[in-house]
């Protein structure tokens, strides 16, 4: 592949990027427009599931991506995802009803759920981690440019949304992906050269099929628990019960399957171990700051949703710095440990000064501030530890550890959003009508006071248990070699599985 080859991939990679991260943020500024268009008397009750048929079809390929990608090669699997995506934004904006805009959310999203992971999986052959970071260039190129995309994709995508909704059509936000996706399947179909694979293995169907099951389960059951059902309810029960059912299966038939969907070896590997064990912390911890913080600001503050979104363009900056530092500080010795441990120590020390100043007057400059050091100590986990996992990874698993990675932060993303949101619900419970914590905005004189109370101390707690969260994540990184492990071959995998 020519030198010229792989800038032109690179930049289909970052256009991608772009359109994964832009679909998930433009989406939320429009839901109003929408509701009003198609079903304003009852379409507000289906706008949670605007977001939750996109996440669940998204998760339920992860770990099937990652397997094609290994038999297939990455770029028919890059080719197919966009592909899809693009089917499913044309659907969403030719949508007539609520029904049909959720049900080609369902389609989007089975191409959504390749577009961030299996990027990466092409990044990793246009150009290795050690060759990226022994690349004079940095910071521009691969795993940590792609969160300096993503960051700036992150702030614009919210103003986008709303911009369109607001003086073109709300379909615009979907048939906006058309143009991008299409140059991004032209330019892959001319410029990305990747390797093909010449033997064809099986694909564990089966493994894949519970996989999904394990995880739809797994993702209604944070959806809907203590929400839109009591944890004890017998809807929750029976998806806690099928999770469980589906968990077990998989795990049983990973270790018979010829070619399973996750080798289980992979997690013989401390580095893999490791990584991602903190990648889904990092999941866990990242929908506490972006949701709570929103959360605080809306309800303590007064702060209108739309302008409470602004306050996350520091976090985003911070996400963005990292990036653009990842190279500089490389060539100095900075190692994915390094990155590692201080984007973990920088992120529980920020849960700490979250928890500490969640009083009414603290002030909104501060705030900014913390939201300023979370995007810092974030993006120094992002790009780090798909680099951590590509370097550790049999070259004939790449795919799979490299989407595994998206998958277990998928999976901390939910389950951190079940934990908090609960501790938050429990603590606050009794001090609103109806324990509703939304309601403390239309509250007024003591009755607010008490219930403003109630509510910042409760947030406090959830902060804390995030500290807790990323200390614990710190901890682990601690254990990472202080070497940089050697891409393994088949052969020096086996002899690492047998070790």
């Amino acid at each position: 592949m020519t030198e010229t080859q792989r800038r032109i991939g690179f930049l289909v990679c970052l256009l991608t990027i772009v359109l994964a991260v832009l679909d998930l943020q433009i989406v939320s500024a429009a839901t109003v427009p929408i509701v009003r268009d198609l079903d304003p008397e009852h379409g507000i009750d289906k706008i949670p599931w605007l977001v939750s048929a996109f996440a669940l079809a998204s998760a339920a390929l992860l770990p099937l991506y990652g397997k094609l990608c290994d038999v297939y090669g990455p770029k028919r699997v890059f080719t197919g995802a966009i592909a899809t995506f693009l089917l499913g934004s044309a659907l969403c904006g030719a949508a007539q009803s609520m029904d049909q805009l959720i049900a080609a959310r369902v389609v989007q999203g089975l191409g959504g759920g390749g577009l961030m992971s299996v990027t990466m999986v092409v990044i990793a052959h246009l150009r290795t981690p050690r060759e990226e970071r022994a690349d004079d260039k940095g910071s521009r190129n691969g795993s940590n440019v792609g969160g300096l995309v993503a960051g700036g994709a992150m702030a614009v995508g919210p103003w986008i949304g709303g911009l369109l909704a607001d003086h073109a059509s709300w379909r615009w936000i979907f048939y906006v992906n058309l143009p991008v996706g299409l140059v991004v399947l032209v330019a892959s179909a001319v410029a990305l050269k990747l390797p093909e694979r010449p033997v064809r293995r099986p694909l564990d169907f089966a493994g894949a099929a519970l996989a999904a099951a394990f995880s739809c389960a797994l993702l209604l059951v944070t959806d809907w628990g203590g929400k839109t059902y009591a944890w004890s309810s017998p809807e929750v029960l029976t998806l806690i019960g099928t999770a469980a059912v589906a968990l077990a299966l998989f795990l049983r038939r990973q270790l018979r399957a010829a070619e399973p969907v996750l080798p289980l070896s992979l997690f013989r590997v401390r580095e893999l171990r490791l990584g991602f064990a903190i990648q889904a912390i990092m999941g866990a911890a990242m929908t506490g700051v972006i949701y709570y913080v929103l959360i605080y600001l809306q309800v303590v503050r007064g702060i209108a949703s739309s302008s409470a979104g602004l306050y996350l363009l520091p976090m985003a900056a911070g996400l963005s710095a990292t990036g653009l530092l990842a190279g500089p500080l490389g060539k100095r010795g900075w190692t994915t440990r390094t990155f590692t441990i201080c984007g973990t120590a920088t992120t529980a020390l920020v849960f700490v000064l979250f928890a500490t100043t969640t009083a009414p007057d603290t002030s909104l400059w501060l705030i900014r501030v913390e939201l300023l050091l979370a995007g810092a100590g974030f993006g120094q986990l992002l790009g780090q530890l798909i680099l951590l996992v590509q370097d550790a990874a049999p070259r004939h698993r790449l795919g799979v550890a490299t989407t595994s990675i998206r998958y277990f932060q998928t999976l901390g993303n939910a389950l951190g959003t079940a934990l908090f949101g609960t501790i938050l619900t429990r603590l606050y419970t009794g001090h609103g009508p109806g324990g509703d914590v939304t309601a403390l905005a239309r509250l007024t004189g003591p009755a607010r006071a008490e219930g403003v109370h109630a509510f910042v101390d409760a947030t406090s707690v959830v902060f804390w248990c995030g500290a807790g969260v990323m200390a614990l994540a710190a901890l682990l990184a601690l254990r990472l070699p202080r070497s940089r492990p050697e891409p393994l071959t088949p052969d020096t995998a086996k002899q690492s599985v047998a070790a």
